[in-house]
């Protein structure tokens, strides 16, 4: 939202309100409490008007400050409000001189000029950002005279404004099409059912992070209006409608920790069950189809060699109409109960569609009228209107006798044998709606869908246990990386489509999610076999992978053959990698590095890497580039070191650019150096113990360095752990494991000998064979 007309003007009928000096401080608990006077007081009598800010500074984290500024502190509480991990008890150091206030954090420092207000925030004696005269301010729209003399409390804003150095650049804000970096743009962290090719978003962050080290959170749930270099082209601005602000200001020095710090405060992605991570399908949207279709689609994938792990009902498993009721269509599945038992014997997982919304033809729709499950409007009446479903109403999930009358019903599908549901829409939430427990609509108009994903997944939590919850969710808020997996909505079957839903993943992922997923081939309309085959190969090298779209079915021979070969070719690659892929999720859950990385959070000190969008790090060793072209060209930057084709044993010097020309059974797939990749002793499913016989493939081991990994079994416990260093003629490798492992030292044939495991030469390769872990000395020629 923009308050003024230039550098020096205002709006037209905008009034702002700024500190101009700390006119006392004063510890209070955990925190400081400063008055900051509007004007300046040169006298007593110029104490006795208004309006002051009072300033609220904490430390609730290492390396974490929060500053709550507050016009009027007198107002009820409005629900609802984040649920974060903070902690109360936390000691505040600071330091006061006649000039100065200085709060400590760790290495990070805010100094507040007394005498003419600033913040300055410091790391160790590194300045990186400030917030100056007039920048944060209480803000009247609609001023018509002195702020005492108005004591309304509409049109009154609270804004911030931070300063951007040279080449600063801003990241996140959650899962946005527009450019990856956020300079230039204005967001409103508003929730909306825009599709992946507008500047609308379904999952709204109020997070950025900057290539600067830092990260600002703004806690609050509702829209939150975020000018990033737009308005003030040096500062990026927040501000929030009320009389109060509060944000968090995280420090780094990196990317990855500011993630690590911010999801401990917002909360850790939870772990996904292993068998998430392969093959999902679907019936798609309008497509029709019965058990005989699904029968035929699950049955092709398995006669053409694809491993398949997860089936999807999308709406029309319901009646038309009745959404949602959560009956089957027994027009279409006379017996689902049976139907899903026999999917189950073929080695599948069974997910249904569903949201949060009551047809007024439901079944289901008296129910939730009678016992007051739905938003009221302020009359009384239920919130309905004809979007989506006619006459539809919003289960209410503040209210806890809703919150259970809903999770009744999805119990009945558990206790059939579903295993998880795709939790769309939450979106579109009304703003003047009444809710059960008194929470303000603007507020709840984002955090909705918190409360929706959240209930469906405690629900699976109980049913399934702790570790075998998954959502295929749409909407989010901050927090919602708890409830896994999100995938990016409705895109259209193109190429600047897929562009665009890369672009929103790895927004998302610079936002504290760890998983992220699309929807392969592209949603509305129907691709050509050469997107299609493209999408897979960059579908099948995301963590999560759906084949899934609107009136069109999403099998690979609706294509042509060469695209069943595409599917079947990196779904087994796919699943190979598991012991890799699975680890970086691991890692994601427990201190909240994405398992897709952008390269700018990878490689910050690369400047080449601050824009690049096109081309992502799955973990901390594989670099992909998906093709957007039918030509089959691939554009693509390596940071500097060397950089082996995963693919083909290629070996390139990074730091540079490179045109390659690829079929539909490759793409850039490249390994850093000093990496090891697990991969799996099977390629026909998801789901094994890594662990057994898993294979070790070592590249470009650097001399004085060592490289590290560890393999879990699919329930996320260790398996093996294996560290190598390499000397000048010396490789020495620890592995902790009691299993058998290969190690393969890919492109190195100057072997001598080895110690305590048998090796062999193969082609390029040294193949070393351990019977169990332990010591091995790899001596070099």
């Amino acid at each position: 939202m923009k308050f003024s007309n230039g550098c020096w003007l205002n709006k037209e009928g905008v009034q702002d309100f700024s500190p101009v000096q700390v006119y006392f401080a004063r510890q209070e608990n955990n925190h400081l409490r400063i008055c900051a006077p509007t004007h300046r007081i040169n006298h007593r009598g110029d104490t006795l008007g208004g309006p002051n800010l009072t300033i609220r500074i904490s430390a609730p984290a290492p390396e974490v400050l929060r500053i709550r500024a507050d016009h009027y502190m007198g107002l009820a509480e409005r629900k609802p409000s984040f649920e974060l991990n903070i902690d109360e008890n936390s000691q505040l150091i600071y330091e006061e001189s006649d000039e100065l206030i200085k709060v400590f954090s760790g290495s990070l420092r805010l100094e507040i000029n007394k005498a003419n207000w600033k913040m300055i925030f410091y790391r160790n004696n590194e300045r990186i950002t400030e917030s100056g005269s007039k920048d944060l301010a209480y803000i009247k729209t609609g001023w018509k005279g002195l702020a005492y003399d108005d004591c309304s409390l509409e049109n009154t804003f609270m804004r911030e404004r931070l300063s951007l150095s040279v080449g600063e650049l801003i990241y996140g804000l959650g899962e946005r099409f527009t450019p990856f970096v956020k300079n230039g743009q204005t967001v409103d962290i508003w929730n909306e059912d825009g599709g992946t090719s507008t500047e609308q978003s379904y999952k709204n962050i109020p997070f950025y992070i900057s290539n600067k080290g830092y990260g600002v959170f703004v806690n609050h749930p509702e829209r939150v209006s975020f000018e990033v270099g737009s308005e003030m082209v040096k500062k990026v601005q927040f501000s929030v409608s009320g009389e109060s602000l509060d944000y968090f200001f995280i420090n780094g020095p990196t990317m990855k920790e500011v993630l690590m710090r911010y999801t401990d405060i917002s909360g850790k992605p939870t772990l996904p069950p292993a068998w998430t991570f392969g093959l999902w399908l679907s019936t798609s949207f309008t497509t029709s189809y019965d058990e005989e279709t699904v029968n035929s689609f699950v049955d092709g994938m398995i006669n053409r060699g694809i491993p398949l792990k997860v089936f999807h009902f999308d709406c029309f498993w319901m009646r038309e109409f009745n959404w949602c009721d959560f009956l089957w269509d027994s027009r279409v599945f006379p017996d689902p109960e049976g139907m899903i038992k026999r999917l189950k014997a073929k080695g599948l997982k069974i997910c249904v569609w569903i949201n949060s919304y009551i047809g007024q033809e439901s079944p289901l729709f008296e129910e939730g009228v009678k016992g007051g499950y739905f938003l009221k409007r302020p009359n009384g009446d239920v919130w309905q209107w004809d979007m989506w479903q006619p006459g539809m109403a919003i289960v209410d999930f503040t209210n806890p006798e809703a919150c259970k009358w809903y999770c009744e019903k999805l119990e009945r599908l558990l206790d059939m044998g579903v295993d998880c549901f795709k939790t769309d829409f939450g979106e579109r939430i009304p703003t003047n709606a009444v809710y059960y427990d008194g929470s303000d609509p603007m507020k709840m108009h984002n955090y909705y869908s918190y409360l929706y994903n959240k209930t469906v997944f405690e629900l699976l939590e109980r049913k399934r246990g702790r570790g075998e919850a998954v959502l295929f969710a749409r909407s989010a808020t901050a927090g919602g990386q708890k409830f896994p997996v999100h995938w990016g909505g409705d895109c259209w079957s193109d190429y600047e489509s897929m562009a665009e839903s890369l672009r929103g993943g790895l927004s998302l992922t610079m936002s504290g999610f760890g998983y992220w997923s699309h929807d392969i081939g592209g949603f509305e309309s129907t691709s050509t076999p050469d997107v299609y085959k493209r999408w897979c190969a960059f579908g099948l090298l995301s963590t999560h992978s759906r084949l899934h779209g609107s009136y069109s079915y999403r099998v690979p021979w609706a294509y042509d053959e060469e695209a069943v070969e595409v599917v079947k070719f990196f779904t087994r690659l796919k699943a190979a990698l598991m012991p890799y892929l699975y680890a970086t999720a691991v890692t994601a859950s427990r201190i909240g590095i994405p398992s897709v990385r952008s390269m700018v959070m990878e490689f910050n000190d690369d400047p080449t890497c601050a824009y690049l969008d096109r081309q992502y790090m799955l973990g901390d060793s594989l670099l992909v580039a998906p093709i957007f072209n039918e030509e089959g060209l691939a554009q693509f930057y390596l940071p500097a070191g060397r950089w082996t084709n995963y693919l083909t044993g290629e070996l390139k010097q990074g730091g540079a650019w490179y045109n390659e020309k690829h079929d539909y059974l490759s793409l850039p797939l490249y390994v850093r150096e000093n990496s090891i990749i697990a991969v799996g002793a099977r390629d026909d499913d998801a789901v094994y113990d890594y662990s057994d016989g898993v294979i070790l493939k070592a590249y470009e081991l650097t001399v004085g360095k060592s490289a590290s990994f560890q393999v879990y079994d699919d329930k996320a416990g260790l398996g093996l752990e294996a560290r190598i260093s390499r000397e000048k003629d010396l490789i020495l490798i620890d592995a902790k494991t009691s299993k058998s492992f290969k190690l393969i030292l890919v492109n190195v044939t100057n072997v001598a000998s080895v110690d305590n495991a048998s090796f062999i030469i193969d082609g390029n390769d040294t193949v070393i064979t351990a019977e169990k872990g332990g010591i091995i000395r790899v001596n070099l020629k």
